[in-house]
């Protein structure tokens, strides 16, 4: 029988805090109520300050991140439109995948597992692109399976700098509410996340942020669509209201989950995260090992994804760590299987959290054959965590 508590480690779903929680344990309420708006208006607005934009529409899907990817395909393109995506990691090829099936004509670059975007031969083939051809461009800001994060930035320079007029998409499924995500800067048109991931809630929401010229473009869209029309959610939206019967509940818990954001400060969110995130790849450091992320500068820093050694097989490690140590790791994805883990460090967590992890880690891997020193990648997490906390003053009761 376990007792104590079984550690979540992976990068989505994430941990819930217990304020969230409560906040939704409420009774059913009617959706078609006169006051219901004063629970819902305000996310939409936050949700603005979250994606870091003050023009673009926020809709809220019944669904997840994935739920998201559609709709924005859905109601800004048409069908053989031609648009531009990179393949590099689990979760790029699924939204690539995705866009064939819904009858796009995808320009795919394959790059290795490991690497990020690549913004030169973006750069090249949108140059290229004299007629136009190429309606939309994406981006996977954060790819979950490789633990690499993408310089969208840098991908909307590339397209100014050839005057291109595609939209640019962005999954910032594992990144929104963790990484800084700057929509307006980046003149990102479709932002699409869930809220399973830094927004700590339950799955069941896909959030997408569109920007007015993407607005625009759906309003002379072919594609077909009817659950996801965006017509349809701004129409009852603008009051608070839904065109289907919405999760109620998770909008209470979202509401919480937002002010817990604000109140720690957006961008002390995201250097909690880059904090716990080098304490992990400074203990996978000291066990000698790799990152599949090929280059620190596009590490990433809601999860970790880390090779191991021949002799190791990664699917025993995720599969000890669970029996044996009450910890759920990330799996390796694809051609990645049996080849890595994946260690989550997103959403409601700390340093001892991440530390559990860490010598959940270890364990695990000693028991699968590794050989590698137990308390050496704890250690050196220790020792990141203890230098680069911003320490407060601690409190001497009186007698």
């Amino acid at each position: 029988m376990k007792t104590g508590i079984t550690h979540l480690a992976i990068p989505g779903p994430t941990n819930v805090p217990e304020a969230v929680r409560q906040a939704m344990n409420v009774p059913m309420q009617d959706m078609r109520a006169p006051d219901f708006g004063d629970l819902t208006v305000g996310l939409f607005s936050d949700l603005r300050r979250v994606f870091k934009t003050t023009n673009g529409t926020i809709m809220i899907y019944p669904g997840s991140g994935t739920a998201a990817w559609e709709a924005a395909i859905m109601n800004t393109l048409n069908a053989g439109d031609r648009v531009l995506m990179s393949r590099q990691g689990q979760f790029s090829t699924l939204w690539a995948r995705m866009a064939e099936q819904l009858g796009l004509d995808v320009e795919l670059v394959d790059v290795p597992w490991g690497a990020g975007t690549p913004v030169s031969e973006f750069a090249r083939r949108l140059g290229n692109d004299v007629e136009g051809k190429i309606k939309a461009v994406f981006v996977t800001h954060n790819e979950t399976a490789t633990g690499v994060t993408s310089d969208v930035g840098a991908v909307r320079a590339v397209m100014d700098d050839v005057y291109h007029e595609a939209l640019l998409f962005v999954d910032g499924v594992s990144s929104v509410g963790s990484i800084d995500f700057r929509m307006d800067e980046w003149r990102v048109d479709l932002a699409v996340t869930g809220s399973q991931k830094g927004l700590m809630l339950p799955a069941g929401l896909g959030i997408l942020a569109v920007s007015n010229r993407a607005m625009a473009a759906s309003r002379h869209a072919t594609l077909p669509r009817a659950y996801f029309r965006f017509e349809d959610m701004t129409s009852f939206n603008r009051d608070g209201y839904f065109p289907y019967t919405p999760p109620t509940q998770l909008f209470h818990g979202l509401r919480k989950a937002l002010d817990r954001l604000f109140e720690e400060g957006l961008d002390n969110v995201f250097a909690r995260h880059r904090r716990l995130a080098e304490g992990v790849r400074r203990a996978t450091e000291a066990w000698g090992y790799d990152l599949v992320a090929e280059h620190c500068r596009i590490y990433s820093d809601t999860v970790t994804a880390i090779r191991v050694p021949p002799e190791v097989d990664a699917r025993d490690v995720i599969r000890g760590a669970y029996v044996n140590y009450n910890t759920s790791l990330g799996s390796g994805l694809g051609p990645l299987a049996g080849k890595a883990f994946r260690i989550g460090h997103i959403g409601d967590l700390n340093e001892v959290m991440c530390l559990a992890a860490i010598a959940s880690s270890e364990m695990a891997l000693v028991d699968a054959g590794a050989t590698i020193e137990l308390g050496s990648g704890v250690a050196a997490a220790q020792a990141w965590y203890r230098d680069s906390r911003v320490r407060q003053p601690m409190a001497i009761a009186a007698e």
